[in-house]
């Protein structure tokens, strides 16, 4: 029951994340200034930690996805399997954003 409802947060998240990648996008093609300014701004502090709880949910919601799906042809829906498949999704979600952050 929790990670369906942080499948539709990380699934707003990402939304919201899309009005910022729009907004990065807007000030490549705008010219050098604003363009450093919006790196600046996702280069500090509060834009890294925004940048990393966007890869969370992305990483998060790709793996509850894949759950969803295999729970759709009828495999892992016992109670030990579904929440055995919920750690899985958050512990994937947690490595992956640390491996994408660590080689990036």
């Amino acid at each position: 029951m929790t990670l369906s409802i942080l499948h539709r947060i990380t699934g707003v998240a990402m939304s919201l994340g899309l009005l910022v990648l729009a907004w990065w996008l807007y000030a490549a093609a705008a010219g050098g200034e604003l363009y450093a300014q919006v790196l600046a701004i996702l280069s500090s502090l509060p834009g890294k930690l925004f940048l990393i709880g966007w890869s969370f949910a992305f990483f998060l919601h790709l793996a509850n996805g894949v759950r969803h799906l295999v729970w759709d042809v009828g495999r892992g829906l016992e109670k030990s399997q579904a929440n055995a498949s919920a750690w899985f999704a958050l512990l994937f979600a947690v490595a992956m954003t640390a491996a994408y952050w660590v080689l990036l």
